[in-house]
């Protein structure tokens, strides 16, 4: 491998701490994002089972079967 020259050290020095630093923001969008995703998918949820809630007292009211049961507790 060839000598740098301090000004070439200096460059690359330099654009690893540009780079890490980049990097590290990166990896932090990446989580703030992740935990959206995870919020929305929370409410998305909260809001199947309320709607299965209300279908399932629908069939109770109407007499017939709940042909949402078929789908288990997930989905």
């Amino acid at each position: 491998m060839p000598v740098l020259s301090d000004q070439q050290r200096k460059f690359y020095e330099s654009t690893l701490e540009i780079t890490r630093a980049e990097i590290g923001e990166l990896k932090d969008q990446v989580e703030e994002e992740l935990s959206k995703v995870k919020d929305r998918i929370a409410d998305l949820q909260t809001a199947i089972n309320a709607s299965k809630q209300m279908y399932a007292a629908a069939c109770a009211r109407l007499g017939i079967a709940n042909d949402l049961d078929d789908e288990g507790s997930d989905g």
